[in-house]
């Protein structure tokens, strides 16, 4: 079986000191990857609290004990098709730039540590398609995950929900 590939493949890139641990989540049949370090907690999906003119993508806000934090469904932000929540939708609490910003998932598979060498460069897709949130992709046997730079991704105009970091 593949395991013991996987097993020797994990064995080397925890011994590299360049190496970075991704948490790997689901969006539709797409696996995708964001750095751990940015990850607070991982909570079941609740109902959200609507926010008048908002954006499609961001379902609304929910009260984290005493924090209030926007909740962003990445489904509907990357054009995956309808949301549906069931008992495996989570919300990936993060901490970006000092703020605090849920994002709703398929499920969350496992924490990941890549070596660089694991990590390719994202495609240049030309104009139809934005590589700008893109880290990479990381390779495991089989296995490719979608690295988004989730910093980018958070911060972007588009989204309004943090301060450029370059500020």
């Amino acid at each position: 079986m593949q395991t013991e590939t996987l097993d020797a493949a994990d064995d080397a890139s925890v011994n590299d000191p360049a190496s970075r641990e991704f948490l790997a989540f689901k969006l539709g049949a797409e696996e995708y990857g964001i750095d751990i370090l940015k990850v607070q907690e991982i909570r079941g999906y609740e109902t959200v609290t609507r926010i008048a003119n908002s954006p499609e993508f961001i379902k609304g806000v929910v009260n984290l004990r005493g924090i209030i934090v926007p909740i962003v469904d990445m489904r509907i932000k990357f054009n995956l098709g309808e949301p549906s929540y069931d008992q495996f939708t989570v919300v990936i609490i993060l901490n970006i730039a000092g703020r605090v910003v849920g994002m709703v998932v398929d499920s969350v598979s496992d924490v990941t540590t890549l070596s660089p060498s694991q990590i390719r460069p994202a495609p240049e897709m030309g104009a139809a398609f934005n590589t700008d949130y893109l880290i990479g992709l990381g390779t495991l046997d089989e296995r490719m995950l979608i690295l988004v730079d989730i910093d980018k991704l958070m911060s972007s105009d588009e989204m309004g929900l943090i301060d450029s970091l370059a500020a």
